[in-house]
């Protein structure tokens, strides 16, 4: 869905090179020409600004400063590769009280995203920072919003992600979503909790491409493409991934894995899912499946998918008429382990087919 997170680095930015004094001081930034200064200090205000149209605002912290935004952060329009902000340090605390950035997505929109049309800056946030990260407001990404490398431990909480206007056509997509790939949170770190955010969005909620240690809690999701864990590509593993209390909504998929078909040395395992709730499943409710990018295609079997659990508290998801409940598409051998599925219970839509997974209990797939 994204290229590499590592690609990230090496697009050009503006570099403030943090010192190592100063940090008894406050810092002020309500321009780029303040970040260099304002970054050798451990406390770090940003007043309301617009960013100049081809550069990053990048922010390269002190250990253990405290990050208040106290106004509208605006991008300029411009056709780059991005980022539009990047943050890094370790035991950071960003306080974003609910101050909006604004991404200027319908610039960009064309209903093509980051596949084709129009080259727009990815990701609109690169958080590389241990510590804490809360109450940031984004309006009209202009694709990915979050793409998560975080140095040590974080917890996100109370994030919105509002890219609903996208949800509209406008005169370059036809009778399309003029918003396209707008991934809300794109995640290739360890020992995250995300927990208590909204995202409305066209694309994936959460997308977990690489990990361990991650819990995603207490989060709603609308209109876009659920929770996913994926897509797998080779050399790559996620494990112990906790997905909790989140409510999906009105979304194409509610809770997908996804690995590439051509993938190999890769593995997802114990993925639990607790006291979930799903309504509105417009194409499937549950897909696990290791013919991606195709649903229901020919499966590899070159990555693993082993001790998938949806347990210890009920998931529910209701799907709309024709909407396949569930669906599992394993390639010959490579689903293993565990799979208890007695906490989910499915309503509506249509049974999909299982295929080369014998090993799930406790379900039954009937409306």
């Amino acid at each position: 869905m994204f290229p590499s997170l590592a690609l990230g680095f090496l697009v050009a930015g503006i570099t403030a090179v943090a010192a190592a004094s100063g940090s008894g001081c406050v810092g002020t930034i309500s321009s780029l020409d303040d970040v260099s200064s304002a970054i050798q200090c451990t406390t770090v205000n940003i007043n309301a600004f617009t960013v100049p149209a081809g550069k990053t605002f990048e922010l390269q912290l002190l250990d253990g400063t405290t990050v208040n935004v106290l106004g509208e952060i605006q991008f300029g329009n411009l056709s780059w590769a991005g980022p539009l902000f990047r943050v890094m340090g370790n035991d950071v605390t960003f306080n974003g009280n609910n101050q909006r950035w604004d991404g200027g997505g319908p610039f960009y929109w064309d209903g093509q995203g980051s596949n084709d049309g129009v080259t727009r800056p990815l990701p609109m946030m690169q958080i590389s920072i241990s510590g804490t990260l809360n109450d940031v407001y984004v309006v009209n990404s202009p694709a990915h919003v979050f793409w998560i490398i975080n140095p040590g431990p974080l917890t996100i909480s109370g994030v919105t992600i509002d890219d609903l206007q996208g949800n509209y056509p406008n005169s370059r997509s036809g009778r399309a979503a003029a918003a396209h790939n707008t991934d809300g949170f794109d995640v290739g770190g360890s020992d995250i909790l995300i927990q208590n955010c909204t995202v409305l969005n066209q694309d994936d909620c959460l997308a977990i491409k690489s990990g361990t240690n991650i819990t995603f809690a207490d989060n709603y999701c609308e209109y876009g493409h659920g929770i996913s864990i994926g897509s797998i590509s080779s050399n790559t593993v996620v494990s112990d991934i906790e997905i909790i209390g989140n409510h999906v909504v009105s979304s194409a998929y509610s809770f997908r894995i996804k690995t590439d078909t051509s993938a190999t040395n890769s593995m997802v395992k114990n993925v639990t899912y607790i006291d979930n709730i799903a309504t509105n499943c417009t194409d499937f409710g549950v897909l696990i499946t290791q013919s991606y990018p195709s649903n229901l295609g020919t499966p590899g079997n070159g990555a693993t998918i082993s001790d998938i659990n949806f347990n210890h508290g009920t998931t529910s998801l209701t799907a709309n008429s024709g909407t396949y409940r569930v669906a599992v598409n394993c390639g010959s051998g490579s689903c293993t382990g565990d799979w208890d599925w007695s906490g989910l219970q499915t309503s509506g839509g249509k049974a999909g087919s299982i295929i080369n997974n014998n090993l799930i209990t406790g379900f039954v797939d009937t409306q």
